[in-house]
């Protein structure tokens, strides 16, 4: 389990906002235009795919800065400041690369950990299925033993970076379940799955209100084949992984709080627009706004300190707390904004849809709530 991390060890938000300035101001400055056409345009992607950022859950022996949840999480709130299609996609990477650091053999870690540092690989995680969700105890994939390796069959749904990712990480059903978690159902395994495999085609097919960049959509595996070196962790419990995740401190509350950011930020530049002076009543409104924004970014540096007796627990209260306060950040700062939000180009528009997507996202704030709830009567 990872220890805790004292925050002011790591470099300020300042001090990295200004080390990847060259990112953020492209993939801010696409941001609209991705939003447009959903896709990431291709100097977005490029830039993506060419920042030392990729390498920041990749231990050093394998060409990675050994990033912590705290360093995570205020990089993924730098990113999501910019363009939060972006920043979800980039928390997908780094949550595969960390899950391969932690469980993967010797040389699983040397095949895959180099090309997610460098990024000739982007990875992506293929868990949630049509009709299940986030709820992994419902899953249809299925993987079978054939000769020299395993037949995977199914189809995974809200898959995000489906077709730009270079690798998987897929949940198959691999044996009858014996029993059940919170986190899946037992006989439950992650493979690693390349997207060059024969029998696997992803597509980002849906077409989202929000995230609408994030390259989301479906991945089919069809008479699949992959080694047996391509399992990761142990056959059938793949539940302890995903319990693990839990604990990491990792938090896509992080991403709400570079939302909550971008929209209060917008609000603050339209009020000051005139200059400062600035009746009370908008002014006090702003203070109240930055309040929220502060409150947010809190709980989600705490989460990733793990500082609390239950950090588990904590880092999902992190994502229903920082998603919910980033969604009233953004309503409030349309009302500040007044009759100019009310125009479909304000950007203030385009993050305020983001924003209702983190609720949305794996694992879901009711699914977030019910593992919470579930606690108290195991």
């Amino acid at each position: 389990m990872p220890a805790a991390t004292d925050l002011t060890h790591l470099p300020s938000r300042t001090r990295l906002a200004a080390r990847h300035t060259g990112l953020l101001t492209t993939l801010k400055t696409h941001a609209a235009e991705a939003d447009t056409h959903a896709r990431l345009p291709a100097p977005a992607l490029a830039a993506l795919r060419a920042s030392p950022l990729l390498a920041t859950a990749v231990p050093q022996a394998y060409g990675g800065h050994d990033g912590t949840a705290p360093l995570i999480n205020r990089l993924a709130e730098l990113v999501a400041e910019a363009d939060p299609s972006a920043a979800i996609i980039l928390f997908q990477h780094w949550a595969v690369s960390a899950r391969i650091t932690e469980w993967a053999t010797s040389a699983q870690r040397e095949r895959c950990l180099p090309r997610l540092a460098d990024g000739r690989w982007l990875a992506a995680s293929a868990w949630s299925e049509q009709g299940a969700g986030a709820d992994k105890r419902n899953i249809q994939t299925t993987a079978r033993r054939v000769p020299g390796g395993w037949r995977l069959d199914g189809t995974k749904a809200f898959t995000t970076g489906a077709g730009l990712a270079d690798l998987y990480l897929v949940l198959a059903q691999t044996r009858p379940p014996a029993g059940d978690s919170a986190y899946g159902r037992d006989g439950q395994t992650f493979f690693l799955v390349e997207a060059d495999r024969p029998g696997i085609t992803a597509h980002a097919s849906l077409d989202l209100v929000g995230m609408r960049a994030s390259a989301t959509g479906t991945v089919t595996l069809d008479a699949c084949t992959v080694p047996d070196d391509a399992v990761l962790g142990p056959e059938g419990k793949a539940a302890d992984i995903i319990r693990g995740v839990r604990e990491s401190g990792a938090s896509l509350g992080a991403v709400a709080v570079g939302i909550a950011e971008a929209a209060y930020r917008l609000a603050l530049a339209h009020t000051l627009k005139n200059g400062p002076a600035v009746p009370q009543a908008p002014r006090h409104r702003l203070a109240d706004l930055a309040a929220r924004v502060a409150q947010a970014r809190a709980i989600v540096d705490s989460a990733g300190r793990r500082e609390s007796p239950d950090p588990g627990t904590l880092t999902l209260h992190s994502k229903t707390a920082a998603s919910a306060l980033a969604e009233e950040v953004c309503l409030e700062a349309q009302r500040l904004i007044g009759s100019a939000a009310f125009l479909r180009a304000h950007p203030v528009n385009r993050i305020s849809r983001d924003a209702r997507a983190i609720a949305l996202m794996g694992p879901t704030n009711d699914l977030c709530r019910e593992l919470v709830t579930t606690q108290w009567t195991a």
